[in-house]
This record gives C-alpha cells, structure tokens and sequence, in this order.
C-alpha cells in the first residue's frame, strides 16, 4: 500500500473501531437473501457470521460474499464496510466496492444512515483516492457525483 493509503486505512480503522453488527444483516446471512433463502437457513447462516469484530473476516470470506453488499441493512453495512474498504486498499478485495458508494437508486441510501460523521469522512477519503486512481476512470464520474451530493464534509449539504 502506498502511504496515502496506509493513512486512508487507518482512518477507517479508527473511524469503526468498536463497532459490532448488533442486529444488523450478517455476511452469510447477506448472501443467502440474494439466494432468496427460508428464515431457518438464515438465522444458521446468522449463527456463524462474525458479530464483534469486523477485522477478524477474512478477504478471502469479503471475496466470496462480495454480493453481501447489496443486501445489508443500515446495521450491516456499518460493521462490514470497513473490511470492505480496507480489503480494497489493501488489494486483496477482487471485486467492486465503489460501486456500493456511488449508486444510490432503490433507496440505497438508507444502508448508510448509521454512519457517523467521522465514518463519513472515512468513507469520501476512499472515494477521493479512488478518483484518483488511473484503474478508476470508468468510476469517475459516478464518484464525482457521489461526493458532490452524498459523501459530503459537514461544511457541505447532503442530499
């Protein structure tokens, strides 16, 4: 990792500390709504997903259950974002985590009205050094639009 990313990922790091699933939507549990699985199955996939610590899923589990991200609930994405986005920094997440960030249609929004403001701020800093990665250009303008209008600082307006 570059030193812009070592820092970017430590304030992940710090801006989630401590931060626990509660009742939120699980990894597992996650993928096996997009299998559109029965409530049983759910709650013994729930009965397995990390619940305390999101530090401790591994990337390979990030990559396996990469579709988890559309399916959390506010809860959810909390916890697992930041493995997410630290897996990304770190390149061991094969998938695509800005889109997650950027696309807000069908109220997607809503799975990340529990971030705090720091958290927040964790989370444009991502964005801003995936603006400027030449990999990203695809990416650019959703992510321009995404940090005008949603990933705002507190001196800006949200939508």
């Amino acid at each position: 990792m570059t030193e812009e990313q070592t820092r970017i990922a430590e304030l992940i790091r710090d801006a989630f500390r401590g931060v626990e699933l509660g009742d939120g939507v699980g990894l597992t549990e996650a993928d096996g709504l997009d299998d559109y699985a029965d409530a049983k199955t759910l709650a013994g996939y729930r009965s397995n997903d990390e619940k305390f610590d999101w530090s401790k899923i591994s990337a390979t589990e990030l990559n396996r259950y990469y579709c988890s991200l559309s399916f959390f609930d506010a809860e959810g994405m909390r916890f697992h974002l930041p493995a997410y986005l630290i897996a990304d920094l770190e390149g061991t997440f094969e998938q695509d985590v800005v889109f997650h960030l950027t696309y807000f249609e069908h109220d997607a929004i809503s799975r990340f009205s529990l971030l705090s403001d720091l958290q927040r701020t964790a989370v444009r800093e991502f964005l801003l050094i995936r603006l400027s990665d030449p990999n990203c250009e695809f990416e650019r303008p959703m992510i321009e639009t995404a940090l005008s209008k949603y990933w705002t600082t507190t001196e800006d307006t949200a939508i």
